[in-house]
């Protein structure tokens, strides 16, 4: 069986099936209560959207969320189809908790500090008693405190 001749198709150019670029943009607004948003598609147009077409699962869109869509005509113009997202909208508060977490320096001096805290628990038990209200109430306080430092480095 042979293929039928395409313009341009050499021994050193073979044929290729041609791929059709997929519209990406940003969601420009999205309200999950009415069930429709409208994206703004890369070269500046408008784009309806509307809840049918979000993936399985995503009830919501954030504005600025990137995307890729089918676009299909509707009778009011220009309609996302299936939207797949590529990267959701950069979140104000992990960037304001990036900002705003303790140097690595700092959190090495915090965790030797608590390691040593802990050796002095762990002393307590061994010798079978607990630590008193007082030390408990402290440690635990501490450990919320470095692992809620911890989070915050990893948002």
């Amino acid at each position: 069986m042979r293929l039928p001749a395409v313009p341009g198709a050499t021994p050193e150019r073979p044929q290729t099936s041609k791929r059709w670029a997929v519209p990406t943009g940003k969601v420009k607004w999205y309200d999950a209560e009415k069930g429709f948003g409208f994206l703004s598609d890369d070269e500046g147009g408008d784009v309806f959207l509307h809840a049918n077409a979000l993936p399985e699962g995503v009830e919501t869109l954030k504005g600025g969320t990137r995307v890729e869509f089918g676009i299909v005509e509707g009778r009011r113009g220009a309609q996302a189809l299936s939207v797949r997202v590529l990267e959701p909208a950069p979140s104000v508060a992990a960037s304001v908790a990036a900002r705003n977490r303790k140097p690595a320096e700092d959190m090495s001096l915090i965790v030797e500090d608590l390691i040593k805290l802990l050796d002095g628990v762990s002393n307590t038990l061994r010798r079978g008693k607990y630590p008193d209200k007082q030390t408990s109430t402290k440690v635990a306080a501490v450990l919320r405190a470095v692992a809620g430092d911890f989070e915050s480095a990893g948002a």
